[in-house]
């Protein structure tokens, strides 16, 4: 799916112009062995965490850019998901995947979509929002899917809040997007049905 973002973004039919710990043990203060994940469980954390790191990037970029203060917001959101997502990372025992330089990714298709994002975002203000609303629409797909693939109720918890953090910021991007165009906004990712409930229309 990453992949077709990225292809969508480079190939222009996406966007116009252009354009998707461990617990303390009970016994003499040991660690307790972590809880073993699905190897797709462990695979959609660590995803999940460069994602999000992903948000978090684009936006500080564009705040620096054009100054809307809807980026500055969002990106502080992103860097909470950020937390609660290594968290969880710490308690399942897993090497945290986040590169500490901003921009920089170790999965190469979140680099290369990141790449892409920011030179799309630095056209226009309008391009930059278009952008946020584009990566809350991917997020809530993949979030969605990663919910369907466990069973674990933390891991879940952090899902949902997730879940509701993107189309919270999926609404302030299309309010900002709408407010500038005049115009309703088309969903650029999921179905314009799934952005419509979203936005309560």
């Amino acid at each position: 799916m990453l992949a077709l973002v990225v292809f969508g973004i480079t190939t222009g039919w996406m966007l116009e112009p252009v354009l998707a710990g461990r617990g303390k043990g009970r016994g003499g203060g040991k660690p307790a062995p972590a809880p073993v994940l699905s190897e797709e469980e462990a695979s959609d954390l660590l995803f999940m965490r460069e994602e999000e790191k992903l948000a978090r990037d684009v936006y500080t970029t564009m705040y620096a850019e054009w100054g809307a203060r809807v980026f500055d917001n969002i990106s502080q959101a992103e860097q909470k998901h950020m937390n609660a997502l290594l968290g969880l990372l710490d308690k399942y025992g897993l090497e945290d995947p986040v590169l500490k330089p901003a921009g920089k990714f170790a999965n190469t298709e979140l680099q290369e979509l990141y790449d892409n994002l920011v030179a799309t975002g630095l056209q226009s203000r309008l391009d930059a929002l278009k952008v946020g609303a584009l990566i809350e629409e991917v997020d809530i797909e993949d979030i969605v899917i990663a919910m369907e693939s466990t069973s674990r109720s933390d891991i879940l918890n952090v899902y949902g809040n997730l879940l509701a953090g993107s189309e919270n910021h999926l609404n302030a991007f299309v309010r900002n997007i709408e407010s500038i165009t005049g115009e309703t906004y088309v969903a650029q990712w999921i179905s314009q049905e799934e952005v419509d409930a979203i936005l309560g229309r």
